[in-house]
């Protein structure tokens, strides 16, 4: 480079203004910290070597959302290090016959939904770095289900987030529509079965379906984790359900539905209580139906599917109750009702109670929250 043309260059580069170089906005880098804070924190604390089986899958599915904010490769080489661990399989027996879909922990359990959740999370890493093993299983396992003439597969609420964006996933990796109208086949028994034409809520199961079944003060029994593994489900799926899809609409106004329901019982504290519209019934607040809705309706808000003006206020109050009463000062993430399917008045959680599809909930609700910073400003 000549002299005359070096000193050009330098002058343009001194009259660029140093305000011109933007720094992200605080809130945004807040946010960031408290991601890498919270699944820092669980991966120094947590083994990735542990079972295929639901609860440690639906943390993946928050630490995949992390490492695509962040980039960190240390949250990709957990999930892969765990997809690894389980030979990239869900329940592992190979004998068709004797595969199973009620509810199990054995290997024999393939067709049952709590063991088709980590597809998910191995499907991602295949469309990150494509290796053939990496979804074999999952399109063998749903390949076979599909061609039952079965449709009961999904019995209970947590269900359709464990498997409808399976089926979206493989949907986009294969362009078999078959995955698609099965989904949809699918999910009509469920709705026969738990959901509430009423209120747009799912009870957790047909066993809590009123008036057989009341909360205390003998309301509709709606649990909280229950629709929010609902929600958070719905909108994986329309993130790779096609808009020419026969019943995309079906689905659409589902989620919409869905998120009015939940946004118009939300506690002025910013959470939701376990039992939803019976606060009595187990009062106080718990983080993973919080963070489930949180995350389920800052994607509709950031895609285009729900009001800002409306739904805003409830995130706002939603996520001042994650960062300030669920995160703990060392990253830990609280106030998670343990493994269960309902609502149980007496029941004690506090700040140390935690769990792994809790923190999976809360970086799905951290990474949207980040976007959609990201996008206002």
């Amino acid at each position: 480079m000549n002299l005359k043309l070096n000193k050009i260059l330098l002058g343009l580069t001194l009259t660029i203004p140093i305000g011109c170089v933007q720094s992200p906005p605080p809130e945004v880098t807040e946010v960031r910290m408290i991601i890498d804070k919270v699944n820092t924190y669980w991966q120094e604390n947590n083994s990735p070597q542990v079972s295929s089986f639901w609860e440690h899958a639906a943390y993946h599915t928050g630490n995949i959302e992390a490492y695509r904010l962040t980039g960190n490769k240390a949250y990709r080489d957990y999930s892969e290090a765990w997809a690894a661990h389980n030979e990239w399989k869900g329940a592992k027996c190979d004998i068709k016959s004797d595969w199973k879909y009620s509810y199990g922990e054995s290997d024999e359990y393939v067709l049952f939904g709590d063991y088709q959740i980590c597809f998910q999370t191995y499907i991602d890493l295949y469309n990150m770095e494509p290796d053939d093993k990496k979804i074999a299983r999952a399109i063998e396992v749903m390949e076979y289900e599909m061609s039952t003439p079965n449709s009961d597969y999904w019995w209970w609420s947590d269900g359709l987030y464990m498997v409808m964006p399976v089926m979206t996933k493989l949907y986009k990796h294969t362009a078999n529509e078959l995955y698609l109208d099965k989904m949809y086949e699918y999910l009509l028994h469920s709705d026969s079965l738990m959901y509430d034409y009423e209120t747009g809520l799912y009870y957790r199961d047909a066993k809590y379906v009123y008036p057989a079944h009341k909360s205390m003060n003998g309301k509709k029994d709606f649990w909280a984790r229950g629709d929010g593994w609902v929600l958070a489900g719905l909108a994986k799926v329309l993130q790779d359900l096609p808009s020419e899809y026969e019943h995309y609409d079906f689905f659409v106004n589902k989620y919409q539905r869905l998120a009015k329901a939940v946004a118009d019982i939300q506690q002025p504290e910013g959470y939701w209580t376990r039992s939803m519209l019976d606060p009595e019934h187990a009062p106080g607040p718990e983080t993973s139906g919080t963070a489930f809705f949180t995350y389920g309706m800052l994607w509709g808000i950031n895609n285009g599917f729900l009001e800002k003006e409306i739904f805003m206020p409830v995130i706002n109050r939603s996520w001042d109750y994650l960062k300030s009463t669920a995160l703990q000062e060392n990253g830990r993430i609280g106030f998670v009702q343990p493994i269960g399917e309902k609502a149980i008045p007496g029941q004690i959680i506090n700040a140390n109670s935690t769990a792994n599809f809790g923190v999976g909930a809360f970086l799905l609700a951290a990474c949207e929250y980040v976007r959609y910073l990201e996008e206002t400003e």
